[in-house]
């Protein structure tokens, strides 16, 4: 079937990019599969990544199709636009359904979009990884994409105004190899060895990463143990829980 709607959505994505003249580092585009299926994992510290999660696998002739929260769906504007790409709403109450539609997918060649945190990380380190993207890939026969961002947090992220000025931000990616998913190998297992390689991605992104905070007042989009005033891991799962 034609895919009428998610390449006009890309073109509109790379016309803001350069709107926006944001400086792109990605590496790693030659380890996404040209054909078959895959789960993608990505760390999670902006209300963007999935559009630069995609926009990594365009090089590769490949869409992504996300899973997301059903709420999305149901917006006027971006609900259309989600289910005409054939992204996968997922109900939290009805968990099923949505694991039911990506397996589908995936067992068609697709490579599903999965953000193992469930949510944004508000102190910008890696939290623990929902088993649900290793249970598919196995489910499937498909391998583990991993994937790392840096900087998307500087454009829009959970507590802070969006930043949509020409302020020449860089965004950083990189892209790990494929990870087979044993079907005898215990998923958790599979979850922590993926999480590992996400961590190692996330610290190679923060190294290339070319910009420093410019000042006092600039530092809360770095994580404390690199020296910003981003909360904590602990001090974010208090604000989650309060």
């Amino acid at each position: 079937m034609a895919e009428l709607v998610y390449p006009p959505v890309i073109a509109v994505a790379r016309t803001m990019f350069k709107a926006l003249d944001l400086r792109f580092d990605i590496d790693g585009t030659d380890n996404i599969p040209r054909r078959g299926g895959a789960v993608l994992v990505s760390n999670h510290v902006s209300y963007l990544d999935f559009i630069f999660c995609g926009y990594t696998a365009h090089p590769a002739k490949r869409l992504v199709r996300f899973m997301a929260k059903e709420s999305v769906f149901r917006h006027k504007v971006s609900g259309p636009l989600m289910r005409a790409m054939k992204h996968i709403p997922v109900d939290r109450t009805q968990g099923v359904h949505a694991y039911a539609n990506a397996l589908k997918a995936l067992r068609s060649g697709e490579i599903i979009g999965v953000f193992p945190e469930a949510t944004i990380s508000p102190s910008f380190t890696l939290k623990g990884f929902k088993s649900g993207a290793a249970r598919l890939a196995q489910e499937a026969g498909v391998p583990l994409l991993p994937m790392a961002l840096w900087g998307t947090q500087r454009l829009w992220t959970k507590g802070h105004k969006r930043e949509m000025g020409r302020n020449h931000i860089p965004i950083t990616v990189r892209v790990g190899e494929p990870i087979p998913a044993d079907p005898d190998e215990p998923t958790n297992t599979i979850t922590e060895r993926v999480r590992g390689r996400v961590q190692e991605l996330l610290e190679a992104a923060q190294r290339a990463y070319p910009v420093r905070p410019k000042g006092p007042d600039d530092t809360w989009w770095v994580p404390a143990h690199l020296g910003g005033t981003a909360p904590t891991p602990a001090e974010a799962a208090a604000r989650d829980r309060g």
